[in-house]
């Protein structure tokens, strides 16, 4: 008589990032994978979602995005599942653009100038910032930078720059809300900053860059999205058709470049303790 325990089934867990207000593409994705119905409405029962950030600039709906995630969120709950999402560099520009850019009242002149000018060069709408409401800030204010999940880290950002606020996901995350809710433009600015930085594992010693955030952080391998793929691997947008693994398999780059004519890539990513394969 076998003395093994019994397999416990896990449920399935898939990333995406990087919608940048696309949500008509957001949808459909989704509803490709099986996660929501032709209406957006959760149908992925116990599977778990994760969204890394980038919802809005760049495409034409932002809020709408921001809508769709927020509601899958409450419904996914209640069938048993769960969507968890992350705050991107563009999250951070598209708040600090609503309380310190030009026209804010609580504005800086030369930081309210900063902001004004780096929303408008990465493809911010006025649209999304007249329909932002109190409860959008605060669902993204409250929106964690990491996420460590069984073995992966979560990141919106392929950057070590996370350090600069502590040494822990949770006293990062608490500096990082602290920051954005402060009333600091200089603060807000800061975060901007840090969450833009890229490329911290695409040189020789990436995989020991990568293992090393590990150590402190969590997790055995590295997710992140931000850098798009086209510019990672040279390639053209239209030739992306999936995500890519580098660093010696430590890191895993998802993001397809959906605003530049690149697929919305969701990626089913392998339980806990069993070895992707490729």
């Amino acid at each position: 008589m076998s003395s093994d325990a019994p397999s416990v089934r896990q449920s399935r867990r898939f990333v995406l990032s990087d919608p940048h207000g696309h949500v008509d593409v957001l949808r459909s994705v989704l509803a490709d994978g099986g996660l929501v119905d032709i209406d957006g409405h959760w149908v992925g029962g116990d599977t778990r979602l994760f969204v890394l950030g980038d919802f809005f600039d760049r495409g034409p709906d932002g809020v709408g995005v921001v809508d769709l995630i927020m509601r899958v969120e409450k419904e996914a709950a209640a069938a048993g599942g769960s969507v968890a999402s992350l705050l991107g560099n563009h999250e951070a520009l598209t708040l600090g653009m609503l309380r310190f850019g030009s026209g804010s009242p609580t504005g800086e002149s030369r930081l309210a100038q900063m902001f004004s000018s780096s929303w408008v060069r990465n493809g911010g709408r006025t649209s999304d910032q007249e329909r932002l409401t109190d409860e959008h800030v605060a669902w993204l204010t409250g929106l964690p930078s990491i996420i460590v999940d069984d073995d992966l880290l979560l990141l919106h950002s392929d950057t070590v720059e996370y350090l600069a606020w502590g040494d822990t996901v949770e006293v990062i995350n608490a500096a990082v809300r602290a920051a954005l809710t402060s009333g600091d433009a200089d603060d807000a600015w800061l975060c901007w900053q840090r969450l833009t930085d890229r490329y911290a594992f695409m040189d020789d010693d990436g995989a020991a860059v990568a293992r090393d955030l590990t150590t402190k952080l969590g997790g055995s391998r590295i997710v992140h999205g931000h850098s798009i793929l086209p510019d990672l691997l040279d390639v053209a947008p239209t030739d992306v058709t999936g995500p890519w693994s580098y660093a010696d398999g430590m890191v895993l780059a998802i993001d397809g470049g959906l605003y530049a004519g690149g697929p919305l890539l969701l990626v089913e990513m392998e339980p806990a303790g069993v070895r992707p394969s490729g």
